[in-house]
């Protein structure tokens, strides 16, 4: 490829100008490269991580098998029979200075049904009361919020969202479950998630949701992706049961609506 130039080689115009951080290059073993921005856990730097994952995944460079995002890093596994280190990092090298948010194609908007309280959110009023809120209250922010999924990971289909209020956020439980059911809600420190299988966890649990996150029998089995946007809609308990059943049937579809395209 001789002298690889900055982003040249995948038509990419050089930025406007640079964003000031630190991106560092780590062997993860020697069939994988960790890729670590900056040691903080903010949605500008989750961007980041989110832009060069796309720019990666577009680029379609012969040997990376697989790129999984995180917070704050990007992990790519590659073949090293079919593209060597120096090569792969250089390339990467050259990418990251176009790692920026506007890079990102449009995530998807999603509502996610929710029952709080109850058998289904039995932390609701206590976290009410540590963050001296009414249980009412701390819904209407929690179902206010637009939420954007920063990456999967823990169990499968499992979305780490961002984009809490700082009102709501709370250390994790001093004592994790050792069992909570699949769909359950939860905030901790300025994270929320949905347990898409029964699993362990120290999240505060205020609702749960009957859509299935993961179904390993379906055509897609990970309902949601790193990007989506998503906006919690409060249900009654009653109602919980009969949309699961038909979430179960087949017959219910959650709204996921698609972006508009970006314009050429």
């Amino acid at each position: 490829m001789g002298e690889i130039q900055e982003g040249e080689w995948l038509g990419l115009t050089p930025p406007d100008n640079q964003m000031e951080s630190e991106v560092t290059l780590v062997p993860a073993g020697d069939l994988a490269v960790s890729i670590e921005f900056e040691s903080v856990l903010s949605p500008e730097v989750n961007a980041r991580v989110r832009a060069l994952d796309h720019l990666l995944l577009k680029a379609k460079l012969p040997g990376v098998l697989e790129t999984v995002p995180t917070f704050r890093s990007l992990l790519v596994y590659y073949d090293p029979l079919v593209i060597a280190w120096d090569h792969l990092t250089a390339l990467i090298q050259t990418l990251i200075p176009h790692a920026r948010p506007e890079r990102i194609p449009p995530g998807r908007r999603v509502e996610v049904p929710c029952s709080y309280g109850g058998r289904h959110g039995p932390d609701l009023e206590a976290a009410a009361e540590r963050l001296h809120l009414d249980p009412d209250a701390l819904i209407r922010l929690h179902t206010g919020a637009e939420l954007v999924v920063a990456f999967l990971g823990f169990t499968p289909g499992l979305p780490y969202l961002m984009g809490l209020p700082t009102a709501l956020n709370l250390p994790r439980l001093t004592t994790p479950r050792t069992k909570i059911p699949a769909g359950s809600v939860g905030i901790a420190g300025n994270q929320g998630v949905i347990y898409s299988v029964e699993s362990p966890g120290g999240f505060w649990i205020l609702g749960q949701t009957p859509l299935a996150l993961y179904d390993p029998q379906a055509a897609e089995p990970i309902l949601l992706r790193p990007g989506d946007r998503l906006r919690f809609v409060p249900i009654a308990a009653e109602s919980f049961q009969a949309i699961r059943q038909a979430v179960v049937a087949g017959t219910y579809h959650p709204l996921i609506e698609e972006p508009p395209e970006r314009p050429a």
